[in-house]
């Protein structure tokens, strides 16, 4: 009888690990496809085929939804190039995400917002660059020089929002001067685009 329960106990207990490992085994596959899925959507709203850049978007929790903020990273860190952001700041941020059609009642517009009232990570704006790169890749050389020529353009009137004194003076402070750098170099760095490694 005490041999018969201790089989019977080692039984279930070899059942129960065995549906644990197929739970374990099945979530993972699920998790496996839903990224998958995900990298399809931004590959198909983005035009990114790139691997390892749909990787980091998703990895980001950027999703084919959210690609219209990622398109505004270069605004978040101009904004943030002084470290905080003021009143004039955030109404020409905010302008430019109207600009581009972000509805105010968009994942993308809330997901803006939230960059604009709290420091992002750094790791943003180096998926922004992959992002970029990738993006270029698929461009002709004027389409490519129309989005740097627009992007800087954008960045600089957030810059000039605050700039100066009674409009008089320098617009642009050094720090800002940096990020259009950085900004710059992003379409001009071999390097940017995953295609060109």
């Amino acid at each position: 009888m005490n041999q018969e329960f201790l089989s019977e106990r080692r039984k279930a207990l070899e059942e129960a690990f065995f549906a644990n490992q197929n739970k374990t085994l099945l979530q993972r596959l699920r998790e496996t496809d839903a990224a998958r899925q995900k990298k399809a959507a931004l590959a198909a709203a983005s035009g990114i085929s790139d691997d390892n850049v749909l990787e980091k978007l998703v990895a980001l929790n950027i999703g084919s939804d959210t690609l219209a903020a990622l398109s505004l990273v270069p605004i978040v860190k101009m904004a943030w190039a002084d470290g905080a952001i003021d009143d004039k700041e955030r109404k020409a941020a905010l302008s430019v995400a109207a600009e581009i059609g972000l509805s105010n009642d968009s994942v993308s517009r809330a997901l803006f917002e939230q960059w604009i009232a709290q420091r992002p990570p750094a790791g943003l704006f180096r998926a922004w660059k992959e992002y970029i790169g990738a993006l270029l890749a698929t461009m002709d050389e004027d389409a490519r020089r129309a989005l740097k020529q627009d992007i800087l353009n954008r960045a600089r009137a957030i810059a000039e929002a605050t700039g100066g004194f009674l409009g008089i003076g320098r617009k642009v402070s050094h720090q800002e001067e940096i990020v259009l750098q950085e900004l710059a170099t992003a379409f001009s760095d071999p390097d940017a685009s995953p295609q060109r490694r």
